[in-house]
């Protein structure tokens, strides 16, 4: 595995590296939501590479950059075990030097309901993943769908832009309680990690209620925000919402692919999960 801390150097091992290459971009601390990405890149690519960069421009100033975690040779580690070949590793500085002043932002699906919460949040998102896309020139990129909204974001931005970069969404991870693997789960005290099963319970509840025929969204969103306000530990809840999966725009009926995605604070963390109704 080779380790990649320059611009330059990582477009020209990529340029040289056997086709197809998968890119995995990652901030780093992976779990096992990450591992699954890069097991279906090393499926489907002849040349995996991954990017480890905590990006310090979707960061708001009230959150939590500084305190996000950073096990770097951990995740080194889990790389080299999983046979990724290139892993990117750049600075701050590398990403964004002295004088820089381009950004990049998708309308539409940036501003989904993820979006007004975050100000800001996905140009930062957008324009490093066009910076990294640009870099690697990757043939596939791979996302989980954990985070939903910006899923959406990215496959907007590689199509306007024409980045011929086929962008590859997996399902979301799942540890054995339903709870989606996110690195802010280390956040969590055992008694937290506990209460934060109650967001897939929700979650599932709302599948059943689909299930069973329910299409009225506001019915569906007002269970799955009263089963999840009955965990005491639940400290508030940004959104619980029903978009249209492609164009982020709020439902009000259930007739086609629709995510159902919620922001939940269980004490300092903040824990985002979605689920997608009606999906063939």
């Amino acid at each position: 595995m080779r380790l990649i801390e320059s611009k330059t150097e990582m477009w020209q091992a990529c340029s040289a590296s056997s086709r197809p290459l998968g890119l995995v971009p990652t901030m780093g601390s992976l779990h096992p939501g990450h591992m699954a990405l890069v097991e279906r890149a090393r499926t489907e690519c002849a040349t995996v590479a991954a990017t480890i960069f905590v990006n310090p421009t979707q960061f708001g100033p009230n959150e939590d950059l500084d305190s996000y975690p950073r096990t770097l040779e951990r995740d080194l580690s889990m790389l080299e075990q999983a046979g990724v070949d290139l892993v990117f590793t750049p600075s701050s500085a590398e990403i964004y030097p002295r004088g820089f002043n381009t950004w990049v932002d998708v309308l539409g699906s940036a501003q989904g309901i993820e979006g007004l919460y975050r100000p800001g949040h996905f140009r930062g998102v957008a324009t490093v993943v066009a910076k990294l896309l640009n870099i690697a020139r990757p043939d596939r990129a791979y996302f989980g769908q954990k985070d939903g909204n910006q899923t959406a974001v990215i496959r907007q931005l590689a199509r306007d832009l024409d980045m011929m970069t086929e962008i590859v969404v997996i399902p979301t991870v799942r540890e054995p309680s339903g709870l989606a693997y996110s690195s802010r789960n280390a956040y969590l005290d055992p008694y937290q990690r506990a209460a934060a099963d109650v967001i897939y319970r929700a979650l599932a509840h709302a599948s059943t209620l689909y299930a069973s025929g329910q299409r009225h969204a506001a019915t569906i969103t007002d269970e799955v925000r009263n089963m999840i306000n009955s965990e005491p530990l639940v400290n508030g809840i940004d959104y619980v919402s029903i978009t249209d999966a492609e164009s982020m725009n709020e439902v009000e009926w259930v007739e086609r692919a629709a995510m159902l995605a919620v922001a939940v604070h269980i004490g300092g963390t903040r824990l985002i999960d979605n689920i997608v109704l009606g999906q063939e």
